[in-house]
């Protein structure tokens, strides 16, 4: 084995192990491939990013049935890390790779940490190819290691992005999103997000700045400006505000079992519950809401895939004090909410099931704006009712939202051999409550069943959803389509 052997404790012992082939041990050419590999993982994982491994030869001696196996290691000496130096600063500083690596400088030297910063850097969505090269800067003495440089080079990708969503469903109308994005305006990964929405009950139009992996790695900072027009069942609402995020985020290189978010949120409303009357043919005038708060939320996710999970769980809890002035009068309040769902495959079919309890603690529902009170029904919540359809509702029959919510859903993800098995066929149960005060409760309790199909395309999967309330009141449809 070379110079292994001559290596200082505990190095020379523990990647002796890591060959793990002694003398008396059957020669397999299968298994001394494999020790081979793991010697090389080893050797960079122990701090020897120059090692080299020569091809094994062996010397077989048949009349003996015994074999010589003679591999050339160099390790190469033993180094740790230092600093990191990007091919470009000015697009992505060594400084700010510095504060995305899972290492320090003087920290010993792992091949997998080399690799987790690529895998990191490709992470950005800015390069769209990295290469990580170790440099030797300063050579080992002695029993002191080394040091050695990363340099890193990549090229870049695109940096805009169009992306756009549509849907429709026959309670809610259309919905048309769009949103344009330069990634990397305000360098390192400063974004700037334009966001539009129009649609037949809503209007927005937000601008924001983003900052990816700030002050470390998967930490995100984001401000938005927004207005807003909406024109629901139970809301009509006018508005504009700022809201500002700093969150830690998972991803599809690096899904993550915790994750959070806390933030504040500023905004300026003029509202009324849509059309709710005091006297024939007299509105319910409107009234102007000024709302200021903080909010925080923690995700824990045990899921096996962060976009289509087939086993299981993820939990959220969500906490938002705010305070509301409007008419002179003050109201402050607390918003709760968990979430919980679970994945679990049976054969080829993925069983999935959600839970949604919340409530508004502090305030009664008739002090809280119309567009901060908890309302349940729509492709997103209880199937079979139409936008914000569940719950307590006026002598008019208009939705005027309340102080706690409960929410159950029950699928079934089937594939199908059709188009390659691109379809899905998804039967669901869905059901939920919203009360005025706030303990959740199940008074009137609603149920909505259906049937939807999920057709998995290259640029995202397209949902049809068709349901019907199990236990309607008479405002609600007997058939409800949701396209998306």
């Amino acid at each position: 084995l070379g110079a292994l052997p001559a290596l200082p404790e505990p190095d020379a012992s523990r990647l002796m192990a890591a060959f793990a082939i002694k003398p008396g041990d059957p020669l397999y050419a299968d298994r001394i491939i494999e020790r081979e590999i793991e010697l090389r993982v080893a050797l960079g994982e122990s701090g020897y990013p120059f090692a080299n491994i020569e091809e094994p030869e062996l010397l077989i001696d048949h009349a003996r049935n015994e074999g010589d196996l003679t591999l050339g290691v160099q390790p190469g000496g033993k180094y740790v890390f230092g600093e990191i130096v990007s091919s470009e600063p000015r697009f992505l500083s060594g400084r700010h790779l510095g504060r995305i690596a899972r290492f320090d400088p003087g920290d010993g030297f792992q091949k997998s940490l080399e690799t987790d910063l690529r895998r990191a850097v490709i992470a950005t969505g800015l390069v769209s190819s990295v290469t990580v090269t170790p440099r030797e800067t300063r050579a080992p003495e002695g029993d002191q290691p080394g040091e050695v440089a990363l340099d890193v080079g990549f090229e870049r990708a695109p940096l805009r992005t169009i992306a756009g969503a549509i849907g429709y469903g026959t309670e809610d109308g259309l919905k048309l999103e769009t949103r344009w994005e330069h990634r990397n305006l305000f360098p390192p990964e400063g974004a700037l997000r334009l966001r539009t929405i129009l649609g037949t009950r809503e209007a927005l139009a937000s601008i924001g700045v983003r900052r990816n992996n700030f002050r470390g790695r998967d930490q995100v900072l984001s401000v938005d400006v927004f207005a807003s027009d909406i024109t629901t069942q139970a809301v009509d609402s006018r508005g504009f505000g700022t809201r500002a995020t700093f969150e830690k985020v998972s991803n599809l290189l690096f899904q993550k079992p915790l994750s959070w978010q806390i933030g504040g949120e500023l905004l300026y409303t003029d509202e009324r519950n849509r059309t709710v009357k005091i006297a024939p043919g007299g509105p319910l005038p409107r009234r102007s809401f000024l709302i200021g708060g903080l909010f925080g939320s923690v995700t824990l996710d045990g899921s096996d895939d962060l976009l289509d999970p087939t086993s299981g769980y993820r939990a959220t809890l969500y906490l938002a004090p705010e305070a509301s002035r409007s008419q002179g009068a003050e109201s402050f309040y607390l918003r709760t909410q968990g979430d919980a769902s679970y994945y679990q495959s049976v054969g080829t079919t993925v069983l999935a099931g959600r839970v949604r309890v919340a409530t508004i603690q502090g305030a009664d529902a008739d002090d809280i704006a119309p567009s901060r009170r908890l309302y349940a029904g729509g492709g997103a919540s209880v199937r079979g009712f139409g936008f914000q359809g569940v719950g307590p509702r006026d002598a008019f029959g208009n939705p005027i939202g309340g102080a706690s919510l409960v929410e159950f859903a029950l699928e079934a993800r089937v594939d199908t051999p059709l188009f390659d098995g691109a379809l899905e066929v998804v039967p669901f149960i869905d059901a939920g409550s919203v009360r005025r005060g706030s303990t959740p409760g199940f008074d009137e309790f609603r149920v909505g069943a259906g049937i939807g199909i999920r057709y998995k395309t290259t640029f995202g999967p397209i949902r049809v959803d068709v349901a019907t309330p199990v236990n309607p009141t008479p405002f609600d449809s007997p058939v409800v389509v949701y396209v998306s």
